[in-house]
């Protein structure tokens, strides 16, 4: 990375030499003689790191630094002092300084302390840079709450981030947004410069599940990796992992997460050595755990230990305050990726909306704004637009509950479930990706759940 250096020194030999190191290092160099010219170039071409000498004509570096800490607290500025000038150049350290140089230095010193220094100024812009990106996803509503029962949700949730370790357990049906809640809780939290690493239990093998989350050992078992493999936690260090369909976690497994919680460590796969785990836990499950424990199919240490702090996201049929502005959001999202301008959606469809109970909740809603955005024309959402939600006819009924059909002769589940990854590879020409976010699920869940039901490649 390319970053601009500010020399101010009134010696001309040494600015040259200055100039010619640093740019010989791949950075862009200004130079300043004075304090005030200095001062002048600081505003005008916001550098990322400033060398400043201590002895300066008319305004001196104390003051120059002072000046410059006030404008950008965040900076590095590196005195340069003469031999004597020690106890003045650590009282400017003092003053906010990042290091000291003496005079005469060598170029590797110079190399050395300015690196230091940059490696702060690019974490800086990387935190930047991902505050950002959270920012744009979760600017103008990118969670939505607008019904009561949804402000007392994200009140909670706002409440808890404030916590560096406090677990929390999201429940809620599927499609309701549990992820999205977690990576808000994350962005509002001490952690949120930090990874945000999410896991779907239910999405890995069983035989493979430990490896994914600890990682393993160079050797530790037939087909290892010949340098080993970094696991989920070790991934996540000092911010946020998040166990999805944790009710699916294999007995072994739960052991070894209730390890992670009480005592802070792990072991690898294969490994001897402990590792520290510092990270924030958040859990999210559509099964209600409750039950699961009384079953003998959760340990109840491991229920406990995750529901500290308990949030549940209400299906879309009982919060239909929210239904209209979370269509409208993802009109403007997919107007902008599609190139389209809807604008508008009728009376009639409006009612249909509200009137259809969304069983597959926020990510049937996004996935049919989606379809609609991507396949119609105009500026207006119509009634026919949304005929493919019914059963029959192209009208959508009213129904004040869903009630599924079911054959006499029963489903087969999986059957069910294949034909819907089927028909999510044939709309995205094969692309595994797309036709995961379709389905909601990752690309190595749809990879696992291809596997398992013989699917072969598409495309």
């Amino acid at each position: 990375m390319r970053f601009k250096i500010l020399v101010i020194d009134d010696e001309p030999i040494l600015r040259e030499s200055l100039d010619v190191a640093l740019k010989t290092l791949g950075h862009n160099v200004i130079i300043a003689g004075t304090g005030e010219e200095g001062l002048e170039l600081f505003s005008k071409e916001s550098p990322d790191l400033v060398l400043l000498d201590h002895w300066l004509p008319g305004i001196n570096g104390d003051e120059v630094l002072q000046k410059v800490k006030e404008r950008d607290p965040e900076i590095p500025v590196i005195i340069m002092t003469a031999q004597g000038s020690i106890e003045l150049a650590v009282n400017s350290m003092k003053m906010g300084a990042f290091d000291f140089m003496v005079k005469p230095f060598d170029l590797d010193q110079i190399e050395s302390l300015v690196k230091k220094g940059l490696e702060r100024v690019h974490l800086k812009k990387e935190v930047e840079w991902l505050r950002s990106q959270y920012q744009e996803r979760f600017r103008s509503g990118g969670i939505i709450g607008v019904s009561q029962k949804m402000k007392e949700v994200l009140g909670l949730a706002e409440k808890v981030a404030q916590s560096l370790d406090t677990t929390l357990l999201i429940e809620g049906e599927t499609g309701t947004g549990k992820e999205l809640l977690a990576e808000y809780i994350h962005f509002l939290s001490p952690r949120s410069s930090f990874p945000f690493i999410p896991i779907n239990c239910g999405a890995i093998p069983k035989d493979l599940f430990e490896s994914e989350l600890f990682g393993y050992e160079k050797g530790a078992f037939t087909g290892a990796l010949e340098k080993g493999k970094m696991g989920k936690v070790e991934a996540a260090d000092k911010g946020t992992l998040f166990l999805d369909e944790v009710g699916e976690l294999p007995p072994s497994a739960q052991v070894k997460v209730l390890r992670v919680l009480e005592e802070k460590e792990y072991f690898k796969v294969g490994g001897v050595e402990k590792k520290k785990a510092d990270v924030r836990i958040i859990a999210a499950t559509n099964k209600d755990l409750e039950s699961e424990v009384k079953k003998g199919n959760f340990r109840d240490d491991l229920y406990f230990r995750l529901n500290v702090v308990k949030l549940y996201i209400p299906p879309v049929r009982e919060r239909k305050e929210d239904i209209l502005p979370l269509f409208r959001f993802f009109i403007d999202r997919f107007n902008e990726q599609f190139k389209k301008r809807f604008s508008q959606i009728s009376k009639e469809a409006e009612e249909d909306i509200l009137s259809y109970p969304w069983p597959g909740n926020i990510r049937e809603l996004r996935n049919t704004v989606e379809r609609i955005v991507l396949l119609e024309k105009g500026d207006t959402i119509l009634r026919k637009h949304l005929s493919f939600l019914v059963e029959k006819e192209g009208q959508v009924q009213e129904r004040a509950e869903f009630k599924p059909h079911l054959p006499s002769g029963g489903i087969v589940l999986d059957e069910v479930e294949k034909q819907y990854i089927l028909e999510a590879l044939k709309v995205k020409k094969g692309n595994k990706l797309q036709a995961a976010k379709m389905l909601g699920i990752s690309r190595s869940a749809l990879l696992y759940r291809m596997g398992k039901y013989g699917i072969k490649n598409l495309g």
